[in-house]
């Protein structure tokens, strides 16, 4: 944990573009705020190897939007529950639960088409917020932290140490 920790310090300060720091975390929120085994993460996973992201932000924002998932469970259920149980929608999704495609998707399941639902909402605000605060970060956070004492406590630290073993 404090070496994937590092890792992400390491690429919030480094020259990286913030674009694929905050596109690992937005597509970390699909697969934290959905069941893990879905089908649909197998894409998300793929995407995210092929991709240019950073995977070590991927993973810690997958187990962070993971934590925040059981916050957002019930109102997650509750969507899926309306969005499935909608009348107008009744014979689409019953055409498509035909098929074995659509049905391995598990999208039949009110948690997973909530989450998934919440997720595709939540996508383009977390890649923009994401991106916006790792730019505030490397131009006005970064400075001031430097001169903390705190920081010079933290570097003279075991993580500070994993962290410059990283950076080499």
């Amino acid at each position: 944990m404090i070496a994937m920790l590092a890792k992400l310090l390491k690429a919030l300060n480094s020259d990286s573009a913030p674009g694929q720091i905050a596109l690992a975390f937005a597509l970390a929120l699909i697969t934290g705020l959905t069941p893990l085994f879905s089908l649909h993460n197998v894409f998300v996973l793929f995407t995210a190897c092929i991709v240019r992201i950073n995977f070590g932000a991927f993973l810690l924002g997958t187990l962070f939007f993971s934590g925040l998932a059981y916050l957002l469970d019930p109102a997650a259920i509750a969507l899926g529950e309306s969005v499935l149980t909608h009348a107008a929608a009744q014979g689409f999704l019953t055409d498509l639960y035909q098929s074995d495609f659509w049905r391995a998707t598990r999208f039949n399941n009110t948690l997973v088409m909530g989450s998934f639902i919440i997720s595709m909402i939540g996508f383009i605000p977390v890649l923009l917020l994401a991106r916006w605060l790792i730019t505030v970060y490397r131009h006005k956070v970064m400075a001031w932290v430097e001169k903390l004492k705190i920081t010079k406590i933290l570097k003279a630290s075991k993580f500070y140490k994993v962290y410059q073993a990283l950076a080499e």
